[in-house]
């Protein structure tokens, strides 16, 4: 009988056998934040009416917005070269909840934030367009589902980035910047203004 603890099938704490690596998380977000832009792309190209992926929203407000989604994109971009790039993998290790200790999980907890808003965001747009399309009762759900998602996304970058700040990681007021500048278009614009605007 081999014990437990010994010889080659040796098991490991279940803690160690679930831990995410940095270098995971930035395959991840190379892989799905090209589908998000690859979305984008895909989206306006078969859009049969691009304007109304603006739903309510009138352009003379539109354009007051678009610089806001280059300052997301600055803002996640800061956050995702701090964290992943300019960092040590013992910061992104050390990542916690504003309500708990670190524990050598936060690369799980990042790969959650980040999946939930990246995953979402690729999703959107095609989301959007097959409502406007077929308008059945059941696509607001998944289109205001979709956004909420990537709220929460980015609610969790912001909680992550602030315990970084608070325990004066390498970088985390950057962090906390960039998870701001990102929720100003992704919670404000988009999971609310929009949503409310939209003529369901």
């Amino acid at each position: 009988m081999v014990s437990a603890d010994t010889g080659p099938y040796q098991c490991k704490p279940l803690p160690e056998v679930m831990k995410v690596t940095r270098n995971f998380v930035r395959i991840f977000i190379m892989i799905f934040g090209t589908l998000v832009l690859v979305s984008y792309l895909y989206g306006l190209s078969h859009a049969s009416d691009q304007a109304a992926l603006w739903g309510g929203i009138p352009w003379s407000q539109a354009q007051f917005i678009v610089p806001f989604m280059f300052l997301a994109a600055f803002g996640f971009l800061m956050y995702w070269w701090t964290i992943l790039y300019q960092n040590d993998a013992s910061v992104m290790e050390s990542l916690r909840w504003p309500w708990g200790e670190s524990d050598g999980g936060g690369g799980a907890r990042l790969l959650l934030a980040f999946a939930l808003l990246v995953i979402p965001s690729a999703l959107w747009l095609e989301a959007t367009i097959f409502h406007l399309d077929h308008e059945y009762s059941w696509t607001p759900l998944l289109v205001v589902g979709v956004l909420a998602l990537a709220c929460v996304g980015n609610i969790l970058m912001g909680l992550l980035a602030y315990s970084s700040y608070v325990d004066e990681s390498p970088g985390g007021g950057k962090m906390l910047l960039g998870s701001i500048l990102l929720g100003i278009q992704c919670i404000i614009f988009d999971g609310i203004y929009w949503n409310l605007k939209f003529p369901w």
